[in-house]
């Protein structure tokens, strides 16, 4: 069959490569110059590899997708460390908030410490107005642990960066990638099926309203030192525009140079602020947007799957796309391999 894949990030690139193992004809395309969605990293002018969009940390308790995208490249091992500094005095304290942390702030100021501030540049919003679930991601524990991810068995980053293992992904004679390519509907009579990761308001041409997004621009900066951070990644507590920062060296085989650092500073915004870059879901505590957004899923395309954080307006990390478009994939290619096990037998 001939299928289109509308995206290369982790789940267009999983659906792509599962389909063109089963025989499939895949046409793979992003309106970006690159592959490999938010996860994409390139190498600068210092020669530090830096993440476009933001740190990316694999971590998962899930076996198969350790072993699905661990297969395309080496990997490290990388457990992940957070800090926070604090507004008052400058210090550095561990987050996930942990006993330690607790003793130097007081329980009673964690939520107007760590949470109000981040949620306000976040999300635009109070606490009160988001769904509990967003603020369960990052817990309060009782332990001295400083590992941001304690209880996940596999820890792990790319040694030759995530570009390189899109690439590897993506290497197969039944793919063909076109970039600068952005989707358009009469694109669907030339292909069998289409995955789509576009936003699915957008594709419906926002029929029962728009689905909401926060989205971050990224400042970069190089500063003529060894290092400047405790941790590779430091929250900030203050009310300024910035959340965190990222000394990318820092993380592992990320830059061997001993004179220059390279620092992000991620703000948060209205995606359309940001030329509608779509990054985080936004889930309202009475569920609104996700009435909204069930609308556009009941809706009987058969020829069109939505997949990834735009396509399922879902809020999701790297195992859980690679999870979900494994079953994608496999629930697709299903009844195909019965016919061609029905075929064999005839």
């Amino acid at each position: 069959m001939r299928i289109l894949v509308v995206g290369a990030g982790f789940a267009g690139a999983v659906i792509a490569r599962e389909l063109a193992d089963d025989g499939h004809q895949v046409t793979i395309i992003d309106k970006r110059d690159h592959i490999g969605g938010n996860a994409y990293d390139y190498t600068n002018e210092k020669g530090i590899r830096v993440h476009a969009y933001g740190p990316h940390i694999f971590h998962t308790n899930n076996k198969k997708a350790y072993d699905w995208i661990t297969q395309f490249d080496e990997w490290v091992e990388y457990k992940h460390k957070v800090k926070a500094q604090l507004s008052y005095n400058g210090e550095y304290v561990t987050l996930p908030v942990n006993r330690i942390t607790k003793e130097a702030v007081g329980e009673k100021n964690i939520l107007d410490i760590f949470y109000r501030p981040y949620t306000r540049k976040m999300w635009g919003k109070e606490i009160e107005e988001l769904d509990p679930n967003i603020l369960k991601r990052v817990a309060v524990r009782d332990d001295d642990n400083e590992l941001y991810f304690p209880n996940d068995l596999y820890q792990a980053m790319p040694k030759n960066g995530y570009t390189k293992v899109f690439t590897n992904i993506l290497k197969h004679v039944n793919i063909t990638i076109k970039l600068n390519t952005a989707f358009h509907k009469d694109m669907e009579s030339h292909f069998h099926h289409v995955f789509n990761s576009m936003p699915i308001d957008v594709y419906y041409d926002y029929q029962f309203g728009e689905l909401p997004y926060r989205s971050l621009k990224f400042h970069n900066v190089n500063l003529p030192m060894v290092r400047t951070l405790p941790t590779p990644v430091v929250n900030f507590t203050h009310d300024g525009p910035y959340t965190r920062m990222t000394e990318w060296k820092l993380f592992p085989n990320h830059g061997e140079n001993t004179e220059w650092t390279t620092l992000t500073y991620e703000e948060p915004c209205d995606y359309k602020d940001n030329a509608y870059e779509r990054y985080y879901p936004v889930k309202d505590i009475d569920g609104e947007n996700q009435k909204i957004y069930k609308k556009y899923k009941e809706i009987e395309n058969p020829k069109m799957t939505f997949i990834g954080r735009c396509g399922m307006y879902v809020y999701i990390d790297m195992h859980q796309a690679i999870s979900s478009s494994l079953a994608t994939a496999n629930k697709f290619m299903e009844p195909w391999r019965k016919i061609k096990v029905q075929v064999k037998k005839d």
